[in-house]
């Protein structure tokens, strides 16, 4: 047999064996279900939350999303948390 031959069965034994395994977990009936963006928007209403977005300098998101993993909560959470106080400081000074 030529080394190209060899090299040919390989790749057919190769491809055998993955077809036989399955399906990994993370993937087929296994994996958890996504919302899709309508139940999630859904959610976000029933909730009260509305979508609010800004541009921010570069920075300050690097700041928010640091701050967000140092107290172990998301961006959202934290831009609320500091929006909240600053309107809070800034309607007592007025």
């Amino acid at each position: 047999m030529k080394k190209t031959d060899l090299e040919k069965n390989k790749a057919l034994k190769l491809q055998g064996q993955l077809r036989n395994e399955g399906t990994p977990q993370r993937f087929g009936a296994a994996a958890a279900p996504q919302q899709d963006r309508r139940d999630r928007r859904r959610q976000d209403q029933a909730q009260g939350l509305v979508s609010f977005p800004v541009k921010l300098p570069q920075a300050l998101a690097d700041q928010l999303r640091a701050l967000a993993v140092e107290r172990g909560t998301g961006v959202n959470e934290v831009t609320a948390e500091l929006l909240e106080s600053a309107l809070a400081a800034a309607s007592t000074e007025n």
